[in-house]
């Protein structure tokens, strides 16, 4: 689940810290990132359990009315549809899910009113209008039903966001990101797979880990080099000027052109112009782009910048 991309936001994040405040050794700050990038994928599992909570407290809500005092007979004979929904209870019943559930004590025990307030929000929704009149009777109809719900109602909600950032600061700027991973997910559940449909891995592949840790270590430990670098192109901009984040952002492009030959350069800039239009300043892409460009131009003659 956890590509590139978030890895290396969560290493800028990790090493703005330790270069703003009171450095520790490199295992700690090598821990804290791994820790960083669990709760990143421990997120992916919340909202993959929000969504059967939700249809859970509908169940809950439908065998309460049949056993009122005086139930109409809607009380009685409800529409299930919803509570049916096949591809819901492959996700309930997945293995993977419910493991990771137990093992890591997740729930979103405590949230209650929230849980209730998006049970009718999806209600009222022409989405679920448009589902529960539907003639086509399908897993693929569910399951498009939920990729629509959570595409449209669940993800980047203002009231989940605030959930999960009382829950944990990790979970402020992985929202986004995550949700395209579980979007993603839903369209790859198969009918067939039943309860040991596989979820996303934490890692997509084991050199993504090995990446993560290189690029941390690399940037630390040459990060006087790339500021030297940085400085000498910096001209009649004062260094002190350069806003710490953009310092950053180009600390560790650096650190990922000239640690790893197998990226493209016009890769890394890529990601890193991104990560700067979103996380520093409104002019910092434009900069870390030419300071980048020019830097690239000098490792290049000095043959520094050696790429497969």
């Amino acid at each position: 689940m956890i590509n590139r991309i978030l890895i290396r936001i969560k290493v800028i994040q990790i090493l703005y810290s330790y270069f703003l405040n009171i450095k520790r050794d490199i295992p700690t700050v090598e821990k804290e990132l791994f820790f960083s990038l669990e709760k990143a994928y421990e997120l992916y599992n919340m909202f993959l359990l929000l969504m059967i909570n939700i249809s859970e407290l509908q169940a809950r809500k439908l065998d309460a009315a049949k056993h009122k005092l005086l139930p109409t007979e809607t009380d009685l004979h409800p529409d299930t549809r919803f509570i049916d929904n096949r591809f819901m209870k492959q996700l309930s019943e997945n293995n993977q899910l419910k493991k990771f559930v137990a093992n890591e004590k997740i729930s979103w025990i405590n949230q209650e009113e929230l849980i209730k307030s998006l049970l009718d929000q999806i209600i009222s929704s022409d989405i679920y209008k448009e589902y529960m009149a539907s003639s086509e009777s399908s897993y693929q109809a569910d399951r498009e039903f939920w990729r629509k719900v959570f595409k449209n109602i669940l993800c980047n909600n203002e009231d989940v966001i605030q959930a999960l950032e009382d829950m944990s600061v990790y979970w402020n700027d992985d929202v986004e990101i995550v949700c395209t991973f579980v979007l993603k997910t839903i369209k790859r559940f198969e009918e067939g797979a039943g309860e040991d449909q596989s979820l996303l891995p934490m890692f997509r592949a084991e050199d993504d880990k090995d990446f993560a840790k290189e690029l941390l270590r690399r940037t630390i430990l040459h990060h006087e080099e790339y500021n030297e670098l940085i400085q000498a192109q910096a001209k009649n901009w004062e260094f002190e000027r350069i806003a710490f984040m953009d310092l950053v952002i180009m600390q560790t492009a650096l650190a990922e052109l000239t640690g790893f030959p197998s990226i493209p350069v016009n890769v890394t800039l890529n990601e890193y112009i991104e990560i700067a239009k979103q996380y520093s300043t409104e002019k910092s892409s434009t900069f870390i782009n030419g300071m980048l460009d020019a830097i690239i131009d000098i490792l290049k003659k000095e043959n520094k910048l050696l790429k497969n």
